[in-house]
């Protein structure tokens, strides 16, 4: 390992690997490094069986970073897409029902006529968001209805953030509808006019669409090849037991951070002219907190949702269930464990044998973090006795896996934005601190790519500069 180099990536999931490899590419001298045995963090395919399974993200949004990157690293034959009309269901007084696209909303039996009236109300009508801060939960309640929080935006909460609507905040989680209502006073003429303002701003270019994909041999695919691409400039089993400010007033191209390593090989010192942390909030909060002492309570005061991915395999003779689409999500107020479940096998070829189903549910989240502290065999027990009724389940699974996240997915809950704020404050003391990951503009592997790539180009131009 050098003892000096131009950046410093700490931490080797999507958004640290993203980083280091745009940086490399654009010439500057980069190393990453993690305290894990393998990088990438929670994206991990796992092949077994006759199943290909994820551990982690199911699937991912594409988007132009995402498209990008994959061309760079050259992915894009090998990504495969869910047909985006395919059916998604909610769990509704104990049978699957189907959830309408489009304008056929309105016309849902999902929606009560209170709710109805409500988007009407917010069509024609005006409103401001109150200050400084609300959640999910409150907006819903406040513009529409219990009834459109209970069946559909908390399920679709769980499903995103596994997270507590009363807990989230709208702004942070959901920043298009925050904007939309306090620009126009109506979400649904706010949240037009920012397409449209996007569809111009984008001209004539082709604008991705965010197709659920993955690729041929699952999500790991993109990070065995950044990790293959940054070679022995990645290390792995390295863990970073302290840093330090160097002087600000240096010359430009002198090393402005030290970071004392533990690896394999014993203690060891790097200097960096720059540095990103794309770790946990926790791990980030104890770095930083020498530097300054207020680096650690907005990085600790972000909570994290823990996730049980309990993965079941079916012959599809014992599923009455045709499994047509994308899944379902669970209302809270079903009273079940699971969040939501995939249907995997419907979504992409290759995930399970001919003849069979591979069906994912998630487990755990913020509003039942208890559930973790089962085994792994009653968690199985638990999502096969609460499948098996909703899909006319009639054997027990031929195949099965559970991976256990404790820190799966951060919460953007009510005052995210003024913690990140308190980051962004902090961080201008440190010229050449730079901070990415999925608690910053999103969880999803898509947005924290993208990210990445903006963090890692504001180092470049700062090299340019």
């Amino acid at each position: 390992m050098p003892n000096q180099v131009q950046a410093l990536v700490v931490g080797a999931g999507i958004s640290g690997l993203a980083s280091a490899f745009a940086l490399q590419k654009s010439g500057i001298l980069t190393i990453a490094v993690d305290s894990a045995a393998r990088p990438g963090g929670v994206i991990h395919s796992v092949k077994r069986e006759g199943y290909l399974l994820e551990c982690g993200p199911q699937s991912f949004s594409g988007n132009s970073a995402v498209t990008s990157i994959s061309s760079d690293l050259g992915l894009q034959s090998e990504r495969l897409l869910a047909d985006p009309k395919a059916p998604r269901y909610v769990l509704i007084n104990g049978k699957l029902q189907l959830v309408p696209m489009g304008p056929g909303m309105l016309a849902s039996t999902l929606l009560s006529g209170g709710t109805r009236l409500a988007l009407l109300r917010d069509m024609f009508g005006k409103s401001t968001p109150p200050e400084p801060d609300e959640s999910v939960a409150g907006f819903v309640r406040r513009k529409f209805s219990a009834t459109l929080l209970d069946r559909l935006v908390g399920p679709f909460v769980s499903g995103i953030y596994a997270g507590d609507p009363e807990k989230l905040s709208l702004r942070a989680a959901f920043p298009i509808l925050y904007a939309a209502e306090k620009n126009s006073g109506s979400v649904i003429r706010g949240a037009l006019k920012i397409m449209k303002a996007r569809k111009a701003a984008a001209g004539e270019a082709p604008r991705e669409k965010a197709t659920l994909q993955t690729f041929q041999d699952g999500n790991e695919s993109l990070i065995e090849a950044l990790a293959e691409r940054l070679g022995n400039s990645l290390y792995c089993n390295v863990e970073v037991l302290s840093l330090q400010a160097l002087d600000p007033a240096a010359e430009p191209t002198a090393p402005r951070f030290r970071a004392t390593l533990r690896t394999p090989k014993g203690e060891e010192v790097i200097e960096a002219e720059r540095l990103i942390l794309a770790v946990p909030t926790n791990v980030a909060g104890k770095l930083l907190a020498p530097l300054h002492a207020d680096f650690e309570s907005p990085f600790c005061g972000m909570e994290y949702a823990g996730i049980a991915v309990v993965s079941l395999g079916y012959r599809k003779e014992d599923v009455a269930h045709a499994l047509d689409g994308f899944g379902f999500l669970v209302p809270r107020s079903a009273g079940l464990a699971i969040l939501g479940t995939v249907w995997n096998s419907s979504l992409f070829p290759g995930r399970a044998p001919d003849g069979q189903a591979l069906l994912t549910s998630f487990v755990g989240g913020a509003t039942n973090p208890g559930t973790l502290k089962q085994s792994p065999e009653e968690l199985l027990a638990q999502v096969h006795e609460e499948l098996t009724p909703l899909l006319g389940i009639r054997k027990e699974a031929v195949f099965r896996n559970v991976t256990v996240w404790p820190r799966a997915i951060p919460q953007y809950n009510v005052g995210h934005t003024a913690r990140l704020a308190a980051i962004e404050k902090l961080r201008g003391n440190f010229p050449g601190l730079y901070i990415a990951g999925n608690f910053w503009n999103g969880p999803a592997i898509g947005t924290c790519i993208e990210q990445a790539l903006k963090v890692a180009n504001e180092i470049r131009v700062s090299f340019a500069n």
